[in-house]
């Protein structure tokens, strides 16, 4: 079905552009430097050898709906200009790799009305159409309904790695595709021309544009702080720092060598969207150099957070005891953990036991890696965090 498909959903900018007016009514996507990564983007989606016609679909698809997000997020902002003087409170974020428990601890400190967080289907469509404001039920949720049961049905294994749900709390990583500017990209394909193109830029212009989105998601749906969660802050902390200034910074902690098998098992079985055959030894050495540049990048950078506005959670630690690390983070971050904050952890904790869907098994054998190939890169981050 999707291969059929393929012929009207070129990767194509003027095609996809036109597209987005189309399905919104607008024509204003905002400043246009944009336009620059996007372009490089696609180049690199156009360079990958092995991509299949679902594929080309599924980066069509999200493209357009990035780009639909510029024009309403543009428009919004023209209607309500008053959205530019609302103040966020300093943000709670959690960075740390995938599988060292943030996303646990993300939903777990989400369970509590005490924060401002995202379900998956506002990260995708953070502002409605205008047809569609203030239609209950709301026509985003039905869309990543759909969404999420064509995930399970072409990837039925991805839950044991990372469920995905139409309401669980989700990443505002998925607000930085919006500027076209974002580590997201890095895992949505193998496009290493946009990795070297993004990591050579200051990423300072692309957190302001997440600042404003996270003004506008406030204007529309309310909040008092934002509880905020992504990988790509763990190199981007002077950024981070300089656009959300008093950011409270939560860094998760664990031993490499299982969280990058895990990660390649996520990014290798994904892989199969839109790349066949999937080069399995090639993603996965370009992701174990990455990740090694991302934890050091934590080691160089990780005192500008100060101590008062910071914590390291092991995840070995977390998982002996979740509750008193929500307490913890409460109490350092200067929120109350009341009665109903408590009850709501527990609650949450009780219906999301680990394993409860099971898991995968995983080795260096199956990527074309060995031990060492495991241990090398994290040297410094292993003696810094976790010795």
């Amino acid at each position: 079905m999707m291969a059929a498909m393929a012929p009207e959903c070129p990767l194509d900018a003027d095609v996809m552009h036109a597209k987005a007016t189309a399905e919104t009514g607008l024509s204003d996507f905002g400043d246009d430097d944009y336009r620059e990564r996007l372009d490089v983007y696609l180049a690199a989606l156009q360079e990958i050898p092995t991509m299949q016609p679902a594929g080309i679909v599924n980066h069509h698809v999200q493209i357009v709906q990035w780009l639909k997000n510029r024009l309403l997020l543009t428009d919004l902002l023209a209607r309500h200009p008053e959205i530019h003087d609302i103040e966020l409170r300093p943000p709670i974020v959690i960075a740390g790799l995938p599988r060292t428990g943030t996303t646990h601890l993300h939903n777990m400190l989400a369970a509590p009305t005490t924060f401002r967080t995202m379900p998956y289907w506002e990260s995708n469509e953070p502002f409605p159409l205008p047809a569609e404001a203030g239609v209950e039920p709301d026509p985003r949720r039905a869309r990543m309904d759909v969404s999420v049961q064509v995930i399970d049905v072409v990837m039925p294994h991805f839950r044991l790695m990372h469920e995905m749900t139409t309401d669980h709390v989700h990443e505002e990583i998925q607000l930085l595709a919006n500027d076209f500017s974002t580590m997201l990209f890095e895992t949505l394909a193998h496009v290493p021309r946009w990795r070297d193109y993004y990591m050579t830029h200051d990423q300072t212009p692309h957190y302001e544009y997440l600042k404003m989105q996270l003004k506008a998601m406030q204007f529309l749906r309310g909040g008092r702080r934002w509880l905020l969660k992504s990988p790509q802050h763990l190199e981007q902390l002077p950024v981070l720092d300089r656009v959300f200034p008093g950011v409270f910074v939560i860094f998760t902690h664990r031993d490499p060598a299982p969280v990058v098998l895990s990660m390649l098992a996520m990014l290798t079985y994904s892989a199969r969207m839109y790349s066949s055959p999937v080069p399995v030894h090639e993603i996965a050495t370009t992701w174990v150099q990455r990740l090694g540049a991302m934890l050091d990048a934590l080691v160089r950078d990780r005192d500008t957070i100060a101590p008062s506005r910071s914590m390291d959670v092991r995840f070995d630690d977390f998982m002996v005891d979740e509750t008193a690390v929500a307490e913890q983070v409460y109490a350092t971050a200067g929120e109350d953990f009341d009665d109903a904050a408590r009850a709501a952890v527990a609650a949450y904790l009780a219906g999301h036991q680990r394993g409860r869907h099971g898991s995968v098994a995983t080795s260096p054998e199956m990527f074309g890696l060995s031990g060492e190939d495991l241990r090398t890169p994290f040297t410094a981050y292993v003696q810094r965090f976790l010795t």
